[in-house]
């Protein structure tokens, strides 16, 4: 978490436990919900060869029981106060989360620290649990944008771990085995690996002692040994090589619709220039009066969807447009796409087009930190993703500082990368001459 406390925001506030944990929390006085999340610095990135898919098994595995507490036993305790319980796998970080009334913060806070520190991966829920996930993949499989957000992650990463999908595939489900995936939870579920956030009407000293407690249940209470730091959150050597040519991928499904996606390697998550990127995704594909959306759905009728997109991470990341259209359509908008790209860099901002799109940004920030599931969620991304936390008004200042040259640059230089393209569809991409494959 290199930064943080230097740039931590009031009123959030941080300690480290003698365990190597770290708990970061901010007040919201007025809240009667409690929320809090566990976040394990360790995502589908950090898998070794043999133990692919792991990282997502063991987000389904935690919740199947405990030495203490069967798989009911988890989903009573929070069904019984009205909570919400849920977990998210990325590429670098998973988290394990719950919003209950301020009330029951003890009980959430008990619950989850038992399931990170003792969860038993019962041979016989993994294997029922493998047959879940299978189905979990399939339903993805199902779904054209998924399959093309997945081929464009592959296309841009190349042979990068940051390619490999989240899930995990269905070759790598049906492959790995319990003791594997016991290996990677042993290894990477630790308590220096662990960020507790946390937002709502608790003091941070009582977040703390329930942390502590909870983790001292499971056995990780004392000074971790032969403990390690997490992954950098900045890149240590030299750049992260990425393939130098653009890739072109092809999809065959029977669909009515193409999902047309093209882009690039983007910035990393600790870029100086994030906040021009923001900026500039909002301007070209970020809402109803983005570029894209003008251009391509209200001036032409070309497609329902279209926007901007665009992922960071500790040493790489990827930016592209998207847009859904009929089969006859694919050319003209991915022409158009492109142009609209292009001409950002080109010619810059319009008159107005920047402070509208800072009112935007601000706006939404302001609105979307109102609930405490956002606070929490803010306090982990600022632990496990970019090292600091600064106060909204900085966050907003830093936006509203971004000028117009700064996005017609990073526009100009992103276009200027080896360009990926991705068509899943019913039929061959004019434009592209690409084949598909199934």
């Amino acid at each position: 978490m290199a930064g943080l406390p230097g740039g931590l925001a009031a009123p959030a506030e941080l300690t480290a436990l003698p365990s190597g944990a770290r708990v970061l929390t901010e007040r919201v006085p007025a809240a009667r919900s409690f929320t809090v999340g566990f976040w394990m610095q360790v995502g589908s990135r950090d898998e070794a060869s043999g133990q692919y898919g792991s990282t997502h098994f063991l987000e389904h595995l935690l919740f199947k029981g405990t030495r203490k507490r069967g798989a009911q036993d988890i989903a009573t305790a929070f069904d019984a106060v009205g909570g919400e319980f849920n977990a998210a796998t990325a590429k670098e970080s998973t988290c394990y989360y719950a919003r209950v009334l301020g009330k029951d913060a003890a009980l959430a806070v008990k619950v989850l620290a038992d399931m990170l520190t003792s969860s038993v991966l019962d041979r016989l829920d993994f294997e029922n649990e493998r047959g879940v996930i299978l189905e979990e993949l399939a339903m993805n499989q199902d779904d054209p944008a998924d399959v093309a957000h997945e081929a464009f992650a592959a296309a841009v990463y190349g042979d990068h771990p940051l390619a490999r999908p989240i899930g995990g595939r269905p070759s790598d489900i049906q492959a790995v085995g319990r003791d594997s995936v016991w290996d990677h939870y042993q290894r990477h579920y630790r308590p220096w690996n662990l960020v507790v956030t946390a937002s709502g009407d608790l003091a941070h000293a009582e977040v703390v002692a329930l942390v502590e407690a909870g983790l001292e249940l499971g056995g990780w209470g004392a000074p971790a040994l032969g403990a390690h730091a997490p992954r950098p959150l900045r890149p240590t050597g030299p750049a992260t090589a990425l393939p130098v040519k653009g890739q072109v991928v092809g999809l065959a499904r029977p669909t009515e619709q193409v999902q047309a996606l093209i882009g690039c390697e983007g910035l990393t998550a600790t870029d100086e220039r994030r906040h021009a990127l923001a900026v500039l995704s909002a301007a070209l594909g970020g809402g109803m009066s983005s570029r894209l959306f003008q251009e391509i759905r209200e001036k032409r009728g070309l497609a329902y969807s279209t926007y901007c997109f665009s992922a960071s991470h500790s040493d790489a990341g990827s930016f592209g447009v998207y847009a859904g259209c009929t089969p006859g359509a694919v050319g003209e908008v991915t022409a158009l796409m492109e142009a609209q790209w292009e001409r950002l860099g080109r010619e810059g901002l319009a008159d107005g087009e920047l402070e509208r799109v800072k009112g935007q940004l601000t706006g939404g920030t302001l609105l979307a930190l109102d609930e405490p599931y956002a606070l929490m969620n803010r306090l982990g991304r600022a632990a496990t993703l970019t090292g600091e936390l600064p106060p909204v008004e900085e966050l907003i200042a830093r936006v509203n500082a971004v000028t117009a040259d700064q996005v017609s640059d990073l526009a100009a230089d992103l276009a200027a990368r080896p360009r990926s393209r991705v068509i899943v569809g019913p039929s061959k991409d004019p434009q592209t001459q690409s084949q598909y494959s199934t």
